[in-house]
C-alpha cells in the first residue's frame, strides 16, 4: 500500500447539492402557491335570441329600469312613482321565471341615485342586475 502525501493534486469542485434541494424545494412552492393566486370575477355572458317576429312570451322580454335626469322613474318606458316603484316590481317580478333586470341612468346623476334604484331592485327580489353602459341624456 503506498500513499503519496507530498505532491497530492487536489481537485476544486463546487457541492451543488444543497444547490438542487433549494430549487427543488422553491418549485414546489411556486406550484402550491400559483393556484391560490389566480383570482378572478365570474360573469355571466348574455345569451342571443334569434327574433321569430311573433313576439313571443311576454314574460322572456327584458325589463328596462330608467332613471331620468329629474329622478322619475320609467319601466320600460312606463312611469312610476319613486315611493311604489318597490312593490311595481315585485309585482311585475313575481310571475317571471327570469329575474333580471337592466339599469340605465342620466349621465348627470350621482352615482348614489343608481345605488338606490338597485337597493329598492334587490329589495324586490330581482337576482340579476345588468348596467347598460352606453351614455343616456334623458329627453334624447
Amino acid at each position: 500500500m503506498s500513499v503519496d502525501i507530498g505532491a497530492s493534486k487536489q481537485k476544486s469542485e463546487p457541492n451543488v447539492v444543497p444547490l438542487c434541494d433549494i430549487l427543488l424545494v422553491l418549485l414546489i412552492i411556486f406550484m402550491v402557491i400559483t393556484p391560490v393566486m389566480q383570482k378572478g370575477i365570474d360573469i355571466k355572458l348574455p345569451e342571443t335570441q334569434q327574433d321569430d317576429g311573433e313576439g313571443g312570451d311576454p314574460n322572456v322580454r327584458g325589463i328596462v329600469l330608467t332613471l331620468e335626469s329629474d329622478r322619475t322613474v320609467k319601466i320600460n318606458q312606463d312611469a312610476v312613482e319613486m315611493t311604489v316603484l318597490e312593490n311595481t316590481l315585485r309585482d311585475l317580478y313575481q310571475t317571471r321565471t327570469d329575474k333580471t333586470i337592466f339599469i340605465r341612468a342620466d349621465e348627470t346623476l350621482n352615482y348614489q341615485d343608481v345605488l338606490h334604484i338597485i337597493d329598492i331592485a334587490k329589495g324586490a327580489g330581482i337576482e340579476v342586475l345588468g348596467v347598460i353602459p352606453e351614455r343616456y341624456k334623458s329627453g334624447i
